[in-house]
């Protein structure tokens, strides 16, 4: 007779995880189920080869990555030293509307509703009766990044409590320290590169890895953090791609790290090429900087040549390139293989997702772990939620290329005249005729990114919310009037910036 509680106890039982890659995906995913389980749930293998290695480039995150360290209990002071950290209060991006125009894309809110009304619409409101103001000058945080500041936002509720921050940081710096995290807590590292995977024949589940070296790793579960070879959810599982190339033609990047140089800037710079942009993040001890360009518009020679040409120091190296194809998997959690990082899909690092996408897919895993059942409706449910998190980034990173002005060259041109998603079609109808923002499932960014990123690519509105006219223009004035001279009074309390 079937024993309903002897089978439940048995599809608990201990479980063999293997991560496979390392890197930031592979020790971040290492950290945290060793620090959230304990080593409750069973063995953790990460496997890694030292042939392969990662690119230790500068990584720009978003305030995400504070939930993420404060789970690990990781001391900030203690995180930035060892990972040549710095503060980075948002995105200035310039040229990206049009040549000689830049905005701040900024962490903290803007602005402050008015009655019922979100601040938006008395935005608009008074731009419609002559007032001629930017969003930047009722954030606090474009103002302290402006002007090269920055504090710990306070938890008072005065403005300084409406800062918002998150890092920069050596990311192969950051993946060894979550290294020593993760051995420190019972991980096991396996060097050495893969040569076979074994599948069980009947459901075609992984079972088991055979290094180059001879070892043998068996498992229950398997993390794909291989990158962009996706050596286990693609290669082996074959679970689709969807490609967004259409939408977001960039396939290829330039970098190149450059002397650290002066007034430091505590913001992500991405300026606006001739077929792509560059980033400039600026960290303790040096500058990174990479050239993100679409190779049927441009040469590596001229994206080499215009990087180096645009570096704020020395170069330190010559530069290397990536290629990638922007676009997800059709399936991040398949038979008994969940895809974290790069082998669950790649978008651009224009709004610096990379690393809340790792945190992100982890998240979901935890809250929902498989039994050794693999229930194939706990991998729907992953794999639904994950999905909508990569197609509103989608959204949001196809907004700034979409948006422009620019007609300077035969990329801009495409990217002014392409078809976009409907789903980002419809935010921005929304916007453009009544200053309302539509937030939808997944949506990683919230009311205040959508609206620098809009008005700062110069989509205005021409109406209105009308429950804005149930506040007098005059009392509408008196608050804006406080908030701008408040945000100006605070910055002044704020200090300058300059990394240890």
């Amino acid at each position: 007779m079937h024993n309903p509680s002897t089978s439940t106890q048995a599809s608990y039982a201990q479980q063999r995880i293997v991560i496979v890659g390392g890197g930031t995906a592979g020790w971040m995913s290492a950290a945290l189920i060793s620090k959230v389980t304990g080593g409750a749930l069973g063995s953790l293998t990460l496997v890694e080869s030292e042939q392969i290695g990662t690119i230790g480039v500068g990584e720009a995150t978003i305030p995400y990555i504070l939930d993420f360290n404060r789970l690990l209990g990781i001391d900030e002071a203690d995180f930035m030293r060892e990972t040549k950290a710095t503060f980075k209060l948002g995105i200035e991006f310039r040229d990206w509307t049009r040549l000689d125009h830049s905005y701040i894309h900024p962490f903290g809110t803007i602005g402050a509703p008015i009655g019922r009304t979100a601040f938006q619409h008395h935005l608009t409101r008074r731009r419609l009766a002559g007032h001629n103001e930017t969003f930047e000058d009722y954030s606090l945080t474009c103002m302290a990044a402006r002007h090269n500041r920055f504090a710990h936002p306070k938890r008072d509720g005065s403005v300084l409590s409406t800062l918002g921050y998150a890092y920069h940081f050596d990311a192969g710096l950051y993946a060894a320290y979550l290294r020593r995290f993760a051995e420190a807590r019972g991980v096991v590292r396996s060097e050495g590169k893969i040569k076979h995977i074994e599948q069980n024949p009947d459901t075609g589940f992984i079972t088991r890895l055979e290094l180059e070296n001879g070892a043998s790793i068996e498992g229950d579960l398997f993390i794909d953090c291989s990158g962009l070879s996706a050596l286990l959810i693609e290669k082996t599982l074959k679970s689709g791609f969807i490609d967004w190339s259409a939408f977001l033609p960039c396939d290829s990047a330039a970098f190149v790290p450059s002397a650290r140089s002066e007034p430091f800037t505590p913001y992500t710079r991405s300026t606006a090429r001739s077929a792509g942009w560059q980033w400039r993040i600026p960290l303790a001890h040096r500058t990174g900087n990479g050239h993100v360009f679409a190779s049927p518009f441009m040469s590596d020679d001229e994206a080499a040549g215009t990087l180096l040409a645009n570096l704020d120091g020395e170069a330190l190296a010559e530069p290397r390139f990536v290629r990638f194809k922007t676009g997800r998997r059709k399936t991040f959690w398949n038979k008994n293989v969940i895809a974290i990082g790069l082998s669950g899909g790649f978008l651009e690092p224009l709004e610096s997702t990379s690393i809340h996408l790792i945190h992100s897919g982890l998240i979901k895993l935890l809250d929902l772990w498989p039994d050794t059942h693999f229930n194939p409706l706990t991998a729907e449910q992953y794999n639904r939620a994950v999905a909508a998190e990569y197609d509103a980034i989608r959204d949001f990173l196809i907004l700034h290329y979409k948006a422009t002005e620019r007609d300077d060259s035969a990329f801009w041109r495409y990217c002014r005249t392409m078809e976009i998603p409907d789903s980002l079609t419809y935010k921005l109808d929304q916007f453009r005729a009544t200053s309302r923002i539509v937030l939808t499932r997944g949506d990683l960014f919230q009311a205040s990114s959508w609206l620098a990123v809009m008005l700062g690519q110069n989509i205005i509105p021409t109406d209105y919310d009308p429950m804005a006219r149930l506040v007098s223009e005059a009392v509408a004035d008196q608050h804006f009037n406080t908030m701008r001279d408040t945000i100006r009074g605070a910055v002044l309390e704020i200090p300058p910036y300059t990394p240890a």
